[in-house]
């Protein structure tokens, strides 16, 4: 008597790994998922095949952040094999099934153990197993903010199912993601921030973000270490959120610039070597008041000139999405130093709006 369809799906999913190698091979193994484009074997990394049995679920089930598609391993072979009638795709089960295996790859192959969670590592890992940006949720969230091309240096990155827990009484969920590096002076990777956003709800008060208490968060190290646009020479601008140095970065695209992500952290920011001026791009209260004098009192100390650049409003991101383009372009132009604005605020190739 053949095995009943639920029998195979779970006789397929004790050889999970297994069967993504063999019927999905354009993918990789990410920790306990397999990562792929699609359920038709496309590279990519939208879809994740779960290959341990968790609290999340069995193994074996997949879902398709991309598009919503959910299934098991049966689904997979029937969409990868283009059967449409059962009986095929059970006979294909089974015919998988009495394949000889391979031996096992070694631990040290098939990946790491586990990172401590909100560890150095960990963020390493996330950031590593994240995606390009374009034509993700983070393109649609970022354009929300009135950024319209991020010229973030791939700093910035997409995950489609980042794991969050709201509180610590909550289960764990899953959300897409903008995942930012942070890095050292030397660029060495220390922390990840998480920006989770909703796919579908941009209301104007969350502007795309995901509807949790705390749709922000950083893990790994953080204090000194900042995410860094551009690579710095001799001039830096520094300022707290991802979003207000982005739209500096719009009309100030080849300045190199970085986001210390809070006020205390922009505060404690570490100063490169060999700095000769410092734009400090301030938020409009009174931690920005407090920051712009203890990080011009450090970077004096170190013999570097401190410059605050001033929003009209909250931030620079409120301006540059309030007033647009032309209007931040001509503010900066009688902030920035005169040799400045010949160097960064003229090579800008961005058209106005």
């Amino acid at each position: 008597m053949s095995p009943a369809p639920s029998e195979l799906a779970r006789r397929l999913a004790r050889e999970a790994e297994a069967v993504c190698r063999y019927y999905l091979s354009n993918g990789k193994r990410a920790g306990r998922y397999w990562v792929v484009g699609d359920v038709h074997n496309t590279p990519g990394r939208s879809m994740f095949v779960r290959l341990q049995e968790s609290p999340k679920g069995p193994a074996g089930k997949w879902t398709d952040a991309a598009t919503g598609e959910h299934g098991d391993l049966l689904d997979i072979i029937r969409e990868c094999r283009g059967l449409r009638d059962f009986s095929e795709v059970a006979e294909e089960a089974r015919r998988f099934l009495k394949l000889p295996r391979p031996d096992p790859q070694p631990v040290s192959n098939l990946g790491r153990s586990m990172a401590p969670a909100g560890s150095q590592e960990a963020a390493r890992r996330l950031f590593a197993i994240s995606s390009p940006i374009e034509g993700t949720v983070v393109e649609k969230y970022l354009q929300r903010r009135g950024i319209a091309v991020a010229h973030h240096g791939g700093s910035l990155r997409f995950h489609p199912r980042c794991y969050c827990r709201p509180d610590e009484h909550s289960p764990t969920e899953t959300w897409p993601a903008m995942i930012a590096r942070v890095t050292n002076l030397e660029g060495r990777i220390t922390g990840a921030h998480r920006t989770w956003l909703d796919p579908d709800g941009f209301d104007r008060i969350r502007l795309g973000k995901a509807p949790i208490d705390t749709p922000r968060r950083a893990m790994g190290d953080l204090l000194g270490n900042a995410v860094r646009f551009g690579a710095v020479d001799d001039v830096l601008a520094a300022g707290e959120g991802i979003e207000t140095m982005l739209s500096l970065r719009c009309v100030l695209p080849t300045m190199p610039m970085a986001a210390a992500l809070s006020a205390n952290h922009l505060s404690a920011m570490m100063l490169p070597s060999g700095l000769r001026r410092l734009y400090i791009a301030r938020d409009a209260d009174a931690a920005g008041d407090a920051v712009q004098a203890t990080l011009t009192q450090r970077a004096e100390a170190a013999g570097v000139e401190a410059i605050a650049l001033s929003p009209r409003l909250g931030d620079f991101n409120e301006d540059f999405h309030v007033f647009g383009l032309e209007a931040l372009q001509a503010v900066l132009h009688l902030q920035l130093v005169p040799e400045d604005v010949v160097r960064f605020l003229h090579c800008s190739n961005v058209p106005a709006r």
